[in-house]
């Protein structure tokens, strides 16, 4: 599934509810923002390592791709994903089976994966900074959200919504 929506549109809340309403409810769902990792990191981060890998790497460590078994990996502004790891990432879904950094083998993965963005997939692609076939695999299913300027009947059932929270919160 992708969700394609601006910024502060609720696609995490859509993800987390794809997730919960689903077989796979009882088992992890891990977000992950791609954004937030930095680009040197971002491989052990998702696909875990092997003590040794690297400096600093003094023990095994699975990452998120693995650790979402039988639940939801949201991977939230995956455009952001740099190119090599976007070709790692479509290899593990085709073969659903990962290596982690440093490894000489491959581990069974089963996940099913939500995906993330703000940005204009079809410009990004075209600038080549999101890989076509990876597009395809992620977009099965693709949800836009529109911004609350255009869902102006949301308006007030999320002012109540809220109404509702901060009453009874502050028991007033």
């Amino acid at each position: 599934v992708l969700i394609e929506g601006e910024s502060g549109t609720g696609k995490e809340l859509i993800a987390a509810a794809l997730h919960l309403k689903s077989e796979r409810a009882a088992r992890p769902f891990i977000r992950i923002n791609c954004a937030a990792i930095p680009e040197e990191l971002i491989e052990s981060e998702l696909f875990g390592y092997r003590k040794g890998a690297f400096t600093g790497a003094d023990r095994d460590k699975r990452g998120p791709v693995e650790a979402s078994a039988g639940g939801t990996l949201l991977l939230d502004e995956i455009a952001e994903m740099p190119a090599h790891l976007q070709t790692k990432l479509l290899r593990v879904l085709q073969e659903r089976r990962l290596r982690r950094l440093g490894d000489e083998n491959e581990v069974a993965v089963d996940f099913r994966l939500i995906s993330s963005t703000n940005r204009d997939t079809a410009q990004m692609i075209q600038e080549g900074a999101l890989r076509k076939d990876l597009y395809f695999r992620i977009s099965t299913i693709k949800v836009r959200v529109p911004p609350l300027r255009e869902r102006l009947d949301d308006v007030m059932l999320l002012a109540e919504h809220f109404l509702q929270r901060y009453a009874e919160k502050y028991r007033k």
